[in-house]
């Protein structure tokens, strides 16, 4: 752990002592995969699959709560050959596009809602929308449901970040929907749901007595934010960061930081060994 208190230590050992309660929650970029240039390319960290396995053999749940389409984690992870090497009883989840989609290691079923008339509407007005602020060349990634827009590959990323999140602000409340801010990416995305709302129920359909949550970035904030409001209520809970130089907020609300991708891995690597104990 690069980063841990003596009150989540007891946190931690709380959840090992539990583990069979335990639903875990975890993003995908950034956390369970690098975040990179192109996100189509993006592919889980390689020793995160056989955490997930033998995590999943010993906990109630691994649930991975992302904003990417559930399909495209599943594909992008492997999670649908992982599922196949899962003994009886043990359970892996997606919920995708914030917790609007589903995908489970038992049904193998993909769920997922229409997209609203707004968002067909933002997706014509995009291109004018980009040019305006100066961010034409920006990568813009259809999710279904959500459409994002990557400003990681322009010379002045940063810059075309906060030119364009008022502009994307402004045409989402005018088409009903919602802007998600994230790393270099501004999401513009179908309402009602969000990771603080897809982790409570993921606790509550697998009936979970504990959770223990990672994440990374702003979109996780809701989920930290729900966690910290059911520990509140005497869930045993433990809050991860996935640092990086890019995005400092969720460090200072979580219990738990580690280094990326890598220490994620670690970190459930080690509860698996204690659970396992």
């Amino acid at each position: 752990m690069e980063r841990a208190t003596e009150q989540a230590r007891h946190r931690y050992e709380a959840l090992v002592a539990l583990a069979p309660q335990v639903v875990v929650g975890l993003d995908f970029d950034g956390t369970l995969a690098p975040i990179v240039e192109d996100p189509s390319s993006a592919v889980i960290h390689p020793e995160a699959p056989a955490a997930l396995a033998r995590l999943a053999c010993l906990v109630r749940a691994v649930v991975v709560v992302t904003g990417r389409p559930a399909r495209q984690v599943v594909d992008l992870g492997g999670l649908e050959e992982l599922a196949g090497s899962l003994p009886e009883g043990a359970t892996l989840a997606v919920m995708g596009q914030y917790g609007h989609e589903r995908w489970d290691s038992h049904s193998r079923r993909f769920t997922s809602p229409e997209p609203p008339d707004g968002l067909v509407a933002l997706r014509e007005e995009l291109p004018r929308l980009l040019a305006s602020a100066d961010a034409a060349d920006a990568v813009v990634e259809e999710k279904g449901i959500a459409v994002a827009v990557h400003t990681r590959p322009l010379p002045d990323a940063k810059a075309a970040f906060t030119r364009l999140e008022g502009v994307l602000a402004d045409a989402a409340e005018r088409h009903g929907l919602q802007l998600e801010p994230g790393r270099l990416v501004l999401e513009v995305r179908t309402p009602g749901m969000h990771k603080g709302l897809a982790i409570r129920q993921a606790i509550e359909d697998h009936d979970g007595g504990g959770t223990l949550f990672v994440g990374d970035d702003l979109g996780d904030v809701e989920a930290f934010t729900a966690v910290r409001e059911l520990r509140e209520g005497g869930l045993p809970a433990l809050l991860v960061c996935s640092s990086s130089d890019e995005q400092e907020a969720l460090a200072e609300l979580a219990d738990v930081v580690v280094d990326g991708p890598g220490g994620v891995v670690g970190l459930l690597s080690a509860f698996a060994d204690d659970a396992s104990r």
